[in-house]
């Protein structure tokens, strides 16, 4: 071999020895980097192939009524999820899982054959689902356990109780308005996988207050119930458009029940309209009509300006203020203030209201709650609409005597008739009365606040007398007279306004307000009918309503009529003389 080839052969074995030894010293120093430097990310990204990390979340606390009845509960169900990389034959499994999960198969194939690590299949499924979906034994197919809210009386309070989205959170109701307190916590853990990516260990991490706490209401289900059926059964009878009725404790503010008709059942809240989801006992405004009298005489007995027997000249049935002629149904002549609202009278509440002022009038509205929001615990409430008194023509002063020109919600309404049953004292609704663990013991409680004293105990027995006086023969609410027990009420026939904000022909809101019995009232209780057909006055429409709440609800907490006491009593007498 010449020495020029020598040369040229001892040259690239040279240049090849630097080469890997260029590249055995980048792979050293890589590997110092990493194992020194980047030790940490290292582990993590080494962690991540045998490691998953997944929340949980706790179960949703409980809603019972005020005997301990459950109203709302959270049930263990399961969930199907995939993991798209151990999916085979996605088509395939697609097919299967869209006949037995009842869902699109396209998009099924897209999750399945996605890039994505994890895509839930579909959430909370029934167990029949679920245990079909095992039997088929499909690598990469998940089983999630999860909570789902389930309402076992269905339609029964479904407006108050509300309802939850798929994560169970509260979007409606005291679900929503309690949420922070009956949403269990999230707990993180972390399950350990083998090369075949099955799970083999599991820690979780959770908190002491893992699963949420539970709502005790003042609603009473049976009482509720009573109200729900009575009212379904006017708002059919009378083909109208929706109804709503409010069962109260005066004393206290409790609500023992609060109806709404159509139902929904929350349970498949997605088979009902929106528009029947809300609690409209607290978000609806309406203008109350002939309810509003018992108010504007209130003002007008609390300022000395009137009494019960004050008489007032009712022109017969047609009276004419400024370019407006009010109109009363039948035609009178001199009625004292007890008449004007036994018999209803437009004109006559016209008449002591000019007397009583605009001033007065404003402030007593107000004082009763009307203008502002209650307070009460339910999310949404509607403050109504009370213009301020300098504001008012002569005009509005007496039509907002007969309840045009003023809007209120109907707790509102009871509110404040409740404040003429408890001696004038005005009282905040509410309706939880407590706040417990999952173990029972007391978080935080709700007690009666008294708000403010409206009129006086004087005022307040002379309304009552006044509305004794609305159930006897000749005054309007005689078909809400319960036979052994002294019922108080008064009407309420208000015709609606329409779409430009004039008043529609032939829509109409009936209500009737009350409470009994006069002197120890134990319920107050109100019924608002919108849109009845066949009949429109709060009169025929509402009031039998409000006897058949007040009388099935009396059955069940064992008060009995008058007469029955009575006879009860001498029967005892006789036996105790043998």
């Amino acid at each position: 071999m010449k020495p020029a080839e020598k040369k040229h052969i001892r040259l690239r074995i040279i240049i090849v020895g630097s080469i890997f030894s260029l590249f055995f010293t980048a792979i050293g120093a890589k590997a110092v980097y990493l194992q020194v430097f980047r030790s940490s990310w290292l582990s993590q990204k080494a962690a991540d192939q045998y490691e998953v990390s997944c929340r949980s979340y706790g179960k949703r606390g409980t809603i019972y009524d005020t005997n301990l009845k459950e109203l709302a509960i959270s049930i263990d169900v399961t969930s199907i999820a995939a993991h798209p990389p151990k999916i085979k034959n996605a088509r395939a499994i697609a097919k299967s899982l869209s006949k037995i999960l009842k869902i699109n198969r396209k998009s099924l194939v897209r999750k399945l054959a996605s890039n994505k690590k994890f895509v839930w299949i579909k959430r909370k499924v029934t167990p029949k689902e679920a245990g079909a979906i095992r039997n088929l034994k499909i690598a990469g197919i998940d089983f999630i356990p999860e909570h789902k809210r389930f309402y076992p009386n269905k339609t029964l309070a479904a407006q108050v109780l509300g309802f939850t989205n798929i994560d169970d959170h509260g979007l409606e109701g005291v679900e929503f308005y309690y949420n922070e307190y009956l949403q269990g916590s999230s707990s993180n853990y972390t399950i350990l996988k083998d090369a075949l990516g099955r799970g083999f260990d599991a820690e979780k991490i959770t908190g002491s207050n893992y699963s949420g706490n539970n709502l005790i209401l003042t609603i009473d289900s049976v009482i509720e119930y009573i109200t729900e059926k009575a009212l379904e059964e006017a708002v059919k009878k009378f083909s109208a458009k929706s109804g709503m009725a409010i069962v109260m404790v005066p004393q206290t503010g409790a609500i023992l029940a609060l109806a709404h008709y159509p139902f929904f059942n929350p349970n498949v809240i997605n088979n009902f309209s929106q528009k029947i989801w809300r609690n409209r006992i607290i978000t609806d405004a309406f203008e109350p009509g002939s309810t509003m009298k018992i108010f504007a005489a209130a003002s007008a007995i609390e300022t000395g300006n009137c009494s019960p027997n004050s008489i007032f000249y009712c022109e017969n049935g047609a009276y004419k203020v400024g370019n407006h002629v009010i109109h009363d149904t039948h035609e009178h002549g001199w009625l004292s203030l007890q008449q004007i609202i036994k018999y209803s009278s437009n004109i006559g509440a016209v008449k002591f209201s000019a007397i009583t002022g605009s001033k007065s009038l404003y402030k007593t509205l107000r004082d009763f709650g009307f203008g502002a929001k209650t307070g009460m615990d339910c999310p949404g409430e509607t403050a109504g609409i009370l213009a301020p008194y300098n504001q008012w023509t002569k005009v509005d002063t007496g039509a907002i005597s007969f309840g045009q020109g003023i809007s209120v919600s109907a707790l509102q309404l009871i509110s404040a008739t409740s404040a003429i049953a408890n001696k004038g004292v005005l009282m905040k609704p509410y309706i939880v009365q407590a706040i417990t663990d999952q173990n029972g013991q007391l978080i935080k409680s709700f007690s009666p606040k008294k708000m403010k004293r409206v009129i006086s105990e004087k005022t307040a027995g002379a309304l009552a007398t006044i509305m004794k006086s609305v159930i006897t023969e000749g005054g309007t609410g005689v078909n809400a007279a319960l036979e052994g027990h002294s019922v108080c009420g008064k009407t309420g026939t208000a015709q609606k306004i329409g779409e430009q904000g004039k008043y529609a022909q032939g829509k109409y809101i009936s209500s009737f307000i009350g409470f009994l019995p006069e002197k120890m009232p134990k319920t107050v209780i109100l019924v608002v009918i919108d849109e009845p057909e066949k009949q429109h006055y709060g009169s025929i429409v509402a009031a039998p309503v409000f006897k058949k709440i007040a009388r099935k609800t009396f059955d069940y907490m064992n008060i009995l009529p008058k007469n029955k006491t009575d006879k009860l009593i001498v029967s005892l007498k006789s036996k105790a003389r043998g």
